[in-house]
């Protein structure tokens, strides 16, 4: 019978304050020590006084909060006040935040308004130093993050690790500014992020010898094999588009102490439905053992970091999660954050609280007409967008002509995209697009992986200059417009975020996926796809606010082309 103990303290957003104290009892899950017995955790003042083993029988399970051991907290399109109030309720009690996004739109004010906006919320999030600001030379971004900036934000001690090195091309080739950032978090003992997509062999030996020490980009099985030899840490990535699970799951029976769980980027209806939880179970679901697969979700982030974050041992802070079960449909039933009670069954605690606005837009309305290609050419480069994944393919595509301008085609699925500059008004760059399915209409969006200029995908040109517009009014959002209707759902913070209620936000951006799909989409995450079509960091093929890029030589590339070229 379970005789556990709940925490009947009144909540309390305030993280200084004091909560009593709290007794609970149920089977210990010790990922440090590899064992689980039946006890009763003591806490004091937030912190584990001590844990009795008692001989009881119980049908719940305590075990260390979940991490997310990599994510841009942006992403989620909520402030990090509301991601926490959101997160809690999936057992999750800690994130390694990589503030990469405002950091590219409002510079070292954008990070600390984000460590500031934690900081109101008992939940541990721990920011990095985002060394690519902006991620290449190659697009217009809000801000620039020199080796001074970098350097002087490693110095916070909020700041626990230098976020992903995005330009791995600068990082093999040891670029003077790129090694003197990395060198820079080494001579602080801190830990160093990697972004390399598909980077293997003598390329990747270079990488880790740099001192990069994860990679979450990871998307073929051989690759993080190869990484993990090189002593990398691979992060296994489920986010709202890019969904590495099924293909890097083998790597936690292989090498499971190599292991950790991150979403990287998680859209709010996602996030509403689970978090880190989810990929336990999965895991669980999949035969690992069940110690493994929480060591990844618990012990690895938090050593690898040195994350301020409990692991349920004696003086650790009371950051815990209890359990139902260890099976494989399991259910968090309540949340703690350094003894606090966040969360009880499926219930948030935390409450909305108001949100400072800070922003920098600057893009004029366009018209139809600034979305016209003059044909130049018999073929043209086209982006293929891949559902499920950030990275994109490429193929050669008749023009379609009409009145000598080259127009979208809906019945190969070619459809036209643009990125808008949101930092100046100027004109938009212009592309073609395969997969996205629209029959009709227009999607754009303020959230464009890295720099955030406006993307947007559409059918005709009309309906991308409505889509556009709508987001350039906001100063940021995401909207599609099909036949007379319109929608936005407004992110006023940076472009990125909003100050809405999180669950709210959850719903609005599940019926504008929905709308989207009604408009023929077949992808299942349209609007994060979109984002992505602007990450030159990541091949192929993208654009920028300059216009088409190249992802593996790292240039740009005409739009028209002849045929035998491609």
């Amino acid at each position: 019978m379970d005789t556990g103990i709940g925490s009947q303290n009144k909540m309390t957003q305030d993280p200084s304050a004091t909560p009593k104290d709290t007794v609970l009892s149920g089977n210990v899950v010790d990922v440090v020590r590899s064992e689980i017995y039946p006890g009763t955790v003591v806490v004091r003042g937030g912190r584990i006084a001590e844990i009795v083993r008692d001989g009881g029988t119980y049908a719940r399970y305590l075990v260390p909060g979940f991490v997310d051991a990599h994510i841009h907290i942006e992403s989620s399109m909520l402030v990090p006040t509301e991601f926490a109030r959101l997160a809690v309720v999936h057992g999750t009690t800690a994130t390694v935040s990589d503030p990469h996004e405002i950091a590219n739109v409002l510079g070292v004010p954008g990070v600390r308004f984000m460590i500031e906006n934690g900081r109101r919320v008992p939940f541990k999030f721990h920011f990095g130093a985002s060394p690519c600001v902006p991620a290449t030379g190659f697009e217009t971004a809000g801000a620039r993050l020199d080796l001074h900036e970098v350097e002087s934000l490693l110095d916070m001690p909020e700041i626990l690790y230098l976020s992903e090195a995005m330009n791995y091309p600068g990082v093999i080739a040891r670029d003077p500014e790129v090694m003197a950032k990395l060198l820079a978090a080494k001579r602080r003992g801190k830990p160093i992020d990697g972004h390399a997509p598909g980077l293997m062999g003598a390329d990747l030996e270079k990488y880790a010898a740099a001192g990069i020490t994860t990679d979450h980009e990871t998307y073929m099985l051989e690759e993080g094999r190869q990484k993990v030899r090189l002593g990398m840490k691979v992060l296994i990535r489920w986010g709202s588009a890019a969904d590495n699970f099924d293909t890097l799951h083998p790597l936690l029976g292989e090498s499971p102490g190599s292991c950790m769980f991150c979403s990287d980027d998680r859209h709010p209806d996602d996030l509403a439905e689970g978090h880190i939880d989810a990929m336990v179970r999965k895991a669980f679901q999949l035969g690992y053992d069940p110690m493994t697969v929480l060591k990844c979700a618990t012990l690895q982030p938090v050593r690898h970091y040195g994350l301020r974050a409990g692991l349920l041992q004696p003086g650790n802070p009371a950051d815990l999660v209890v359990l139902d079960s260890l099976g494989n449909d399991f259910r968090v039933l309540e949340t703690y954050v350094d003894g606090r009670l966040v969360a009880v069954e499926g219930r948030s605690l935390l409450t909305s609280l108001p949100v400072e606005v800070m922003n920098d837009f600057r893009a004029g309305e366009k018209k139809p007409g600034d979305f016209a290609v003059p044909v130049r050419g018999s073929h043209v480069n086209v982006i293929d967008a891949l559902d499920g994944q950030v990275i994109t393919g490429r193929s050669l595509e008749p023009v379609r002509a009409v009145n000598g301008f080259a127009a979208a085609d809906q019945e190969a699925d070619v459809l036209k995209v643009a990125v808008i500059n949101r930092y100046r008004d100027t004109p938009p760059a212009l592309g073609f697009v395969r997969n996205f399915g629209l029959k009709r209409g227009a999607i754009a969006s303020s959230v464009a992986h890295d720099s955030h200029n406006v993307v947007v995908v559409g059918a005709t040109d009309e309906a991308m200059a409505r889509a556009a517009n709508l987001v350039i009014r906001n100063r940021g959002g995401l909207s599609l417009a099909d036949g007379e209707g319109e929608d936005i759902l407004p992110l006023p913070v940076a472009g990125l975020m909003t100050t809405k209620d999180g669950y709210a936000v959850a719903g609005q951006y599940a019926a504008l996926t929905r709308k989207a799909k009604e408009m023929g989409s077949r992808l299942r995450a349209p609007f994060m796809t979109l984002s992505f079509l602007a990450l030159l960091v990541i091949p192929d093929l993208k654009l920028s606010d300059r216009g088409l890029f190249d992802g593996r030589t790292f240039r740009f590339l005409d739009l028209f082309a002849a045929e035998e070229s491609g």
